[in-house]
């Protein structure tokens, strides 16, 4: 698959235009950031371990049901996806109390929910993402009320899913962030919500079940370092460990070796 013009530059990804309208190429950058783009660094090999991570739980989910954007991998750091038509929504699900949550509540972290909080938040980068409720949604027009019942049945089911996949290699879902969008369907020939985005440590909270260590962005977010160690442990437990290859990170100093498996 030929990669055409870019399309859109995110934080963490590059969208690139194909010949086929209905599909774009996804490119998994190794920059990292926090905050709201308040905090940057470049950690080399984030993206190989996201998109590897990413594919391989965007496939189960497409096995259980679920419809998302993914369709192949192509190469290290590139999917080839369907074009969909983003809601300017962040779709977040919290099992255990942390991060922007205690601190605007005062809820002790750790704290686990007696059932999964579903929040939304406006995309917004110079807003700084803020929290939204259903009537604002509603009232703007970003989605309909049919919508986000879809959406928020699938989100809940997602939780589940993930919750037990994560669970099995000994680890916490903790949080975590999804985005969905509008994608045509070629059966149906009209568009469908679909999952979108990515789903990895760049957008999870992942803790270790018996010592509670973060595997996720926090270990940027609050300088703990081994950034890519914290990734790479995801990856060896999901089983995914592609050819061996160095990476680094630019911002800790430190350097080591991954290997993964070749499908």
């Amino acid at each position: 698959m030929n990669k055409g013009s870019k399309l859109y530059e995110g934080k963490a990804k590059i969208i690139y235009e194909t010949k086929d309208k209905d599909l774009v190429i996804q490119h998994f950058k190794d920059d990292a950031t926090a905050f709201n783009n308040l905090k940057k660094a470049k950690v080399e090999g984030k993206g190989v371990l996201n998109n590897r991570i990413s594919e391989y739980i965007l496939t189960n989910l497409a096995q259980c049901g679920i419809k998302n954007h993914f369709i192949k991998r192509l190469n290290m750091r590139e999917q080839l996806i369907r074009k969909a038509e983003i809601f300017p929504i962040e779709f977040i699900v919290r099992n255990i109390a942390t991060g922007s949550l205690t601190k605007r509540l005062g809820i002790p972290e750790g704290t686990v929910l007696e059932k999964p909080l579903l929040e939304y938040c406006y995309k917004n980068d110079e807003l700084q993402d803020p929290l939204i409720s259903k009537d604002h949604i509603f009232s703007f027009g970003w989605a309909s009320k049919k919508e986000i019942e879809e959406i928020d049945i699938t989100t809940l089911r997602i939780n589940d899913l993930l919750s037990g996949m994560f669970r099995g290699i000994g680890i916490k879902l903790v949080d975590f962030k999804i985005e969905y969008g509008k994608a045509w369907n070629k059966d149906s020939e009209k568009k469908e919500i679909v999952l979108a985005d990515e789903i990895s440590p760049d957008t999870c909270r992942l803790w270790d079940i018996k010592t509670e260590k973060k595997l996720d962005k926090d270990r940027f977010r609050r300088d703990l370092g081994n950034v890519i160690q914290g990734y790479q442990e995801v990856a060896r437990r999901l089983g995914i460990m592609p050819e061996e290859t160095n990476i680094s990170e630019v911002n800790f100093g430190k350097t080591t070796s991954i290997k993964f498996k070749k499908k």
